[in-house]
Protein backbone atom coordinates (compact mmCIF):
# COMPACT_ATOMS: atom_id res chain seq x y z
CA UNK A 1 0.00 0.00 0.00
CA UNK A 2 1.32 3.43 -0.90
CA UNK A 3 1.34 5.71 2.09
CA UNK A 4 4.60 7.67 2.16
CA UNK A 5 5.16 11.30 1.21
CA UNK A 6 8.49 12.14 -0.40
CA UNK A 7 9.64 15.69 0.34
CA UNK A 8 11.84 16.43 -2.66
CA UNK A 9 14.04 19.44 -2.00
CA UNK A 10 14.11 18.89 1.77
CA UNK A 11 16.26 21.23 3.84
CA UNK A 12 17.86 21.08 7.27
CA UNK A 13 17.31 24.85 7.54
CA UNK A 14 14.40 25.36 9.98
CA UNK A 15 13.32 28.51 8.11
CA UNK A 16 12.66 26.64 4.85
CA UNK A 17 9.12 25.49 4.03
CA UNK A 18 10.33 21.99 3.19
CA UNK A 19 11.67 21.70 6.75
CA UNK A 20 8.42 22.98 8.23
CA UNK A 21 6.34 20.59 6.11
CA UNK A 22 8.33 17.61 7.39
CA UNK A 23 7.39 18.59 10.94
CA UNK A 24 3.72 19.08 10.01
CA UNK A 25 3.58 15.73 8.21
CA UNK A 26 4.98 14.09 11.35
CA UNK A 27 2.32 15.82 13.46
CA UNK A 28 -0.31 14.26 11.18
CA UNK A 29 1.46 10.88 11.53
CA UNK A 30 2.20 10.69 7.81
CA UNK A 31 5.23 8.62 6.87
CA UNK A 32 7.98 10.62 5.22
CA UNK A 33 10.97 10.13 2.97
CA UNK A 34 13.16 13.15 2.23
CA UNK A 35 15.74 14.02 -0.39
CA UNK A 36 17.76 17.22 -0.40
CA UNK A 37 21.11 18.71 -1.30
CA UNK A 38 22.52 18.40 2.23
CA UNK A 39 22.30 15.21 4.25
CA UNK A 40 20.95 15.63 7.77
CA UNK A 41 17.90 15.05 9.91
CA UNK A 42 14.73 16.97 10.69
CA UNK A 43 12.82 15.75 13.74
CA UNK A 44 14.30 12.29 13.23
CA UNK A 45 13.59 12.16 9.48
CA UNK A 46 16.78 11.49 7.54
CA UNK A 47 17.33 13.70 4.52
CA UNK A 48 19.05 11.64 1.87
CA UNK A 49 21.13 13.13 -0.94
CA UNK A 50 20.74 10.22 -3.36
CA UNK A 51 17.71 9.14 -5.37
CA UNK A 52 16.63 6.07 -3.41
CA UNK A 53 14.50 3.39 -5.05
CA UNK A 54 11.41 3.83 -2.87
CA UNK A 55 8.52 1.47 -3.63
CA UNK A 56 5.73 3.03 -1.58
CA UNK A 57 5.60 6.73 -2.42
CA UNK A 58 2.04 8.02 -2.62
CA UNK A 59 2.79 11.75 -2.82
CA UNK A 60 5.80 13.74 -3.96
CA UNK A 61 5.81 17.22 -2.44
CA UNK A 62 8.14 19.39 -4.55
CA UNK A 63 10.38 22.08 -3.11
CA UNK A 64 12.71 22.46 -6.10
CA UNK A 65 12.55 25.19 -8.70
CA UNK A 66 11.74 24.00 -12.25
CA UNK A 67 15.38 24.17 -13.38
CA UNK A 68 16.49 21.81 -10.57
CA UNK A 69 13.54 19.49 -11.19
CA UNK A 70 14.88 18.38 -14.59
CA UNK A 71 17.40 16.08 -12.90
CA UNK A 72 14.50 14.31 -11.17
CA UNK A 73 11.98 13.89 -14.02
CA UNK A 74 12.71 10.21 -14.67
CA UNK A 75 13.12 9.53 -10.97
CA UNK A 76 9.69 10.94 -10.13
CA UNK A 77 8.02 9.05 -12.99
CA UNK A 78 9.72 5.79 -11.98
CA UNK A 79 8.55 6.19 -8.37
CA UNK A 80 5.01 6.06 -9.82
CA UNK A 81 3.41 8.19 -7.08
CA UNK A 82 -0.32 8.75 -6.97
CA UNK A 83 0.23 12.51 -7.10
CA UNK A 84 2.82 15.27 -7.22
CA UNK A 85 2.24 18.53 -5.37
CA UNK A 86 3.81 21.62 -6.93
CA UNK A 87 4.32 23.98 -4.01
CA UNK A 88 4.51 27.74 -4.69
CA UNK A 89 7.46 28.53 -6.94
CA UNK A 90 7.79 24.98 -8.25
CA UNK A 91 5.15 25.10 -11.00
CA UNK A 92 6.49 23.42 -14.15
CA UNK A 93 4.46 22.84 -17.34
CA UNK A 94 7.07 20.48 -18.77
CA UNK A 95 6.90 18.15 -15.75
CA UNK A 96 3.10 18.39 -15.67
CA UNK A 97 2.98 17.07 -19.26
CA UNK A 98 5.25 14.16 -18.31
CA UNK A 99 3.08 13.35 -15.31
CA UNK A 100 -0.07 13.44 -17.41
CA UNK A 101 1.52 11.16 -20.02
CA UNK A 102 2.22 8.68 -17.20
CA UNK A 103 -1.21 8.95 -15.55
CA UNK A 104 0.17 10.61 -12.41
CA UNK A 105 -2.05 13.25 -10.85
CA UNK A 106 -0.68 16.64 -9.97
CA UNK A 107 -1.78 19.56 -7.84
CA UNK A 108 -0.57 23.12 -7.86
CA UNK A 109 -1.04 23.77 -4.17
CA UNK A 110 0.74 24.33 -0.89
CA UNK A 111 1.32 21.21 1.16
CA UNK A 112 1.23 23.28 4.37
CA UNK A 113 -2.17 24.71 3.48
CA UNK A 114 -3.52 21.29 2.48
CA UNK A 115 -2.38 19.90 5.83
CA UNK A 116 -3.78 22.79 7.88
CA UNK A 117 -7.18 22.57 6.18
CA UNK A 118 -7.36 18.75 6.38
CA UNK A 119 -7.35 18.43 2.57
CA UNK A 120 -4.16 16.40 2.44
Amino acid sequence: MKNVTLVLGASINPDRYSNIVIKRLLEKEIQIAAIGITKGTVSGVVIETEMKDYKNIETVSLYLNPKRQKLYYDYIINLNPSRVIFNPGTENKELVKLLQANNIEHEIACTLVLLSTNQY
